[in-house]
């Protein structure tokens, strides 16, 4: 592997960030970890494919895991801003961007930076 490979060191980044938010939240278990692989994976297939979308890769891998997640225990990350109501997740924007954040969509609030759940 190049470490100048920009790909790469973009697919290194949103593991690194999305691997921090699960730990952030207490679900970084080995099967969770083996999705954030599964997405990459995936992932690297599809910045091979559109180069130009190498800046979205981390919004895309957390989106990836959070729709893994969901089909398999449930919703992640649960929005921390609201206190009444049904629990819901936190939703990512730009869906399809640069600079990704987890926000509430319901409250209308960036919560954090991806890779920067406390």
């Amino acid at each position: 592997m190049d470490d100048a490979d920009p790909i790469e060191q973009a697919l290194h980044t949103a593991r690194a960030l999305v691997l921090a938010d699960l730990a952030a939240r207490d679900v970084a278990d080995a099967e969770v970890v083996s999705m954030v692989e599964e997405s990459l994976t995936h992932r690297r297939w599809w910045v091979g494919q559109w180069p130009e979308g190498v800046a979205f890769v981390t919004g895309l891998v957390a989106q990836d895991v959070q729709d893994a997640l969901l089909e398999h225990h449930g919703r992640w990350p649960l929005c921390p801003v609201c206190d009444a109501g049904d629990p819901h997740a936190l939703d990512i924007e730009p869906e399809l961007g640069a600079d990704p954040h987890w926000v509430c969509a319901k409250a209308r609030v960036v919560v954090a930076r991806v890779g920067s759940l406390g």
